[in-house]
C-alpha cells in the first residue's frame, strides 16, 4: 500500500484559515469525502473532506494550526498500490459561524462535494448512538412496510423513564420490514428496519455538511384545558430534548461544525442548549451525545420537553417558595398508585412552565349565535350524504382568521425584545384523547372554507385519537383554540401555549333573554374567554379582538369584509 499525502483543496479566496475542530485520529479509517478537519475563517466554517479512503497514518494539523490552500491535512495509507491523491472535492458551502452569525460576507466559492448514491438493494437500520442508556422502550412506530422514506425520517419513537426521543432512518428507500413493534425494547446498534435502497437515496447522512441553521425547536403548546400536544405524541422534532423557552434568544448562532448540526438534527437536539466543550465554546459531538445522556438520565430534566415535571409541581425553591409537602398518603386510608400517560408527564413541565412565566389576563365575553346555529344545522342537512359533518367550532376557527387579520398584533411571537409577525394563519384546537388532551394545528385556515375546515378538523382529531399525529400536525399554530362546549361551564381561563401570545376558550352554549330595545327575546350565546399575554396585548386590544370576534359569530357576513 502507498501513503498518500490529503491536502486542503482550493476554500476560496482565503490566505489562513484556523483549525478549529480535527474529526479523525490515527488509525482511523476513512473512507473518501469523509470530513476530515474543520477550519474557520473570520466569517466562516466548513470541513475539508479526504479526497480518497484508507488508513490514518499520521496528522499533520492540530487544533489550532494555520492552513491554506495545498497545505497537507493527514498522511493515508491508501488501498491501492501507487495511488496518488485525487484532486481533493471543495468542500460544501462554508456556513456562518457564531463567531459572525451576521455577518454579510459571502461563504467562500465553494462548490458542493456531490454525495455518493446509496446502491440499490436492503439496507439495515438501526439505533444510532443516543446516549449511554439500556433497554428503552419502543411505544410508537411511525411508519409500515410498504412505506416509501426519506434520510432522517422517524421511524420509531423511543422512550426512557425521563424522556422520549423519535430515531430517524439513516438511509432512504422502500420499508421491506420492520424489526421492533411497540413494546420492544432496543439499545444502540440495534436493527430496527430493513430498507430497499433505490440506488439514488443516501445510505448514510451525506458526508458532505449541509448549510448550518440555529436548531430552534419550538415549545409544544399547552394550556389548561389543552395541554401539550406535539411533545406529547411524537415532538419535533419531538425528540428528547427540546427548546427551553427560559432562556432567551441569544441571537447567534451555535458554534458548531456542520456534521455536529447533522448529528444534533438527527437526535432532535437543540443546540443552542449545549455547552460546547471545544476551542471558544464550539460544540463537539460529544457534547451532543453527553447532553442527550443527561436528559435520558434525568439530570437535564427541566430543560428537556421529555423531561417529567417534578412531582406536584415541586422545585419551587428556585422561585423562592416553600418546598412541595410530602406526605405520606397511606397513613390517612388505603391508596391506589398510577402512572400519569405519557402526554400528561410531558404536558406537566409546559404547563407550569407557560402559566409562571407568561402574564396572564383573561377576557370573557359572549356571542350571540343564534342564526350561526340554525344556518349550521341546516348545513349539515343539506349535506348529510358527504359524512362531514359542520361543528361550530370550524365557524370559530374561520371567525379567528378575520379576527387575526384585524388585529395583527395576536399573530405574533415573542423573539428577545422583538415580535414576529406571521402571515399565514395556522389555528390549533383541542382534541380529546384516552390519554389527555392534545392540539393539532389546522394549516392555512385562511384559504379553505368551513367544509375543508371541518373535514380536516376529523382527520386530525381521528389521528389524535389513533396516537398517530405527527410532529409536523402540532407545529406551526398562531393562535389555538379550547373548547368545552360539549361538556359545559360558563367561563374558564386557558393557558396560553408558548411561544403563541393569545389563545381562546369556548363555554357551553346557552339559551338567554336578550333585550332588542322592547323586549326580552330567546337567543343562544357563546361564552368567549381570551387569554391573553399582557406583555404584547393591552386590555383595550384584547376587549376589542373578543368583541369583534363576537360580531363576526353573530354575522357570518363579516367574513366577507
Amino acid at each position: 500500500m502507498a501513503t498518500v499525502e490529503i491536502k486542503v483543496p482550493d476554500i476560496g479566496d482565503f490566505d489562513e484559515v484556523a483549525v478549529i475542530e480535527v474529526l479523525v485520529k490515527v488509525g482511523d479509517t476513512v473512507k473518501a469525502e469523509q470530513s476530515l478537519i474543520t477550519v474557520e475563517s473570520d466569517k466562516a466554517s466548513m470541513e475539508i473532506p479526504s479526497s480518497q479512503a484508507g488508513v490514518v497514518k499520521e496528522l499533520k494539523v492540530e487544533v489550532g494550526s494555520k492552513v491554506k490552500e495545498g497545505s497537507v491535512v493527514l498522511v493515508l495509507e491508501g488501498e491501492a498500490a501507487g495511488a496518488t491523491a485525487a484532486p481533493a472535492p471543495a468542500p460544501a458551502t462554508a456556513t456562518a459561524s457564531a463567531a459572525a452569525p451576521q455577518a454579510a460576507a459571502p461563504a467562500p466559492a465553494a462548490a458542493a462535494a456531490a454525495a455518493p448514491a446509496a446502491a440499490a438493494g436492503p439496507i439495515e437500520v438501526k439505533v444510532p448512538d443516543i446516549g449511554d442508556f439500556k433497554d428503552v422502550a419502543v411505544i410508537e412506530v411511525l411508519v409500515k412496510p410498504g412505506d416509501t422514506i426519506k434520510v432522517e425520517q422517524s421511524l420509531i419513537t423511543v422512550e426512557s423513564d425521563k424522556a422520549s426521543m423519535e430515531i430517524p432512518s439513516s438511509a432512504a428507500g422502500v420499508l421491506k420490514e420492520l424489526k421492533v413493534k411497540v413494546g420492544d425494547t432496543v439499545n444502540i446498534g440495534d436493527l430496527i428496519a430493513i430498507v430497499e435502497g433505490s440506488g439514488g437515496g443516501a445510505a448514510a447522512p451525506a458526508p458532505a455538511p449541509a448549510p448550518a441553521a440555529a436548531a430552534a425547536s419550538a415549545a409544544a403548546p399547552a394550556s389548561a384545558s389543552a395541554p401539550a400536544p406535539a411533545a406529547a405524541a411524537s415532538a419535533p422534532a419531538a425528540a428528547a430534548p427540546a427548546h427551553d423557552p427560559t432562556v432567551a434568544p441569544s441571537g447567534k448562532m451555535p458554534h458548531a461544525s456542520p456534521s455536529v448540526r447533522k448529528f444534533a438534527r438527527e437526535l432532535g437536539v437543540p443546540l443552542e442548549e449545549v455547552k460546547g466543550s471545544g476551542l471558544k465554546g464550539r460544540i463537539t459531538q460529544e457534547d451532543v451525545q453527553a447532553f442527550t445522556k443527561a436528559v435520558m438520565s434525568g439530570a437535564a430534566s427541566t430543560k428537556a420537553a421529555g423531561a417529567t415535571a417534578p412531582a406536584g409541581g415541586g422545585g419551587g425553591e428556585a422561585l423562592g417558595l416553600i418546598p412541595w409537602p410530602k406526605v405520606d398518603f397511606t397513613k390517612f386510608g388505603s391508596v391506589e398508585r398510577k402512572d400519569l400517560s405519557r402526554i400528561k408527564k410531558l404536558s406537566g413541565a409546559n404547563l407550569h412552565r407557560n402559566w409562571v412565566m407568561i402574564p396572564h389576563v383573561t377576557n370573557n365575553d359572549e356571542a350571540d349565535i343564534t342564526e350561526l346555529e340554525a344556518f349550521r344545522v341546516s348545513t349539515n342537512k343539506e349535506n348529510e350524504k358527504s359524512g362531514v359533518k359542520v361543528t361550530m367550532l370550524a365557524f370559530v376557527i374561520k371567525a379567528m382568521v378575520s379576527a387575526l387579520k384585524k388585529f395583527p398584533d395576536f399573530n405574533t411571537s415573542l423573539d428577545g425584545d422583538q415580535l414576529v409577525y406571521k402571515n399565514y394563519y395556522n389555528i390549533g384546537f383541542a382534541a380529546d384523547t384516552p390519554n389527555g388532551l392534545v392540539v393539532p394545528v389546522l394549516k392555512d385556515a385562511d384559504k379553505k372554507g368551513v367544509l375543508q375546515i371541518s373535514q380536516e378538523m376529523g382527520e386530525l382529531a381521528k389521528k389524535a385519537r389513533d396516537g398517530k399525529l405527527g410532529s409536523a400536525d402540532m407545529q406551526g399554530g398562531c393562535i389555538s383554540i379550547s373548547s368545552l362546549g360539549g361538556i359545559g361551564g360558563t367561563h374558564f381561563t386557558p393557558i396560553i401555549n408558548a411561544p403563541e401570545v393569545a389563545i381562546l376558550g369556548l363555554s357551553k352554549g346557552q339559551m338567554k333573554p336578550v333585550w332588542d330595545g322592547k323586549q326580552f327575546v330567546p337567543r343562544l350565546t357563546l361564552p368567549l374567554s381570551l387569554s391573553y399575554d399582557h406583555r404584547v396585548i393591552d386590555g383595550a386590544s384584547a376587549a376589542r379582538f373578543n368583541a369583534y370576534l363576537g360580531q363576526v359569530l353573530a354575522d357570518f357576513r363579516r367574513v366577507l369584509l
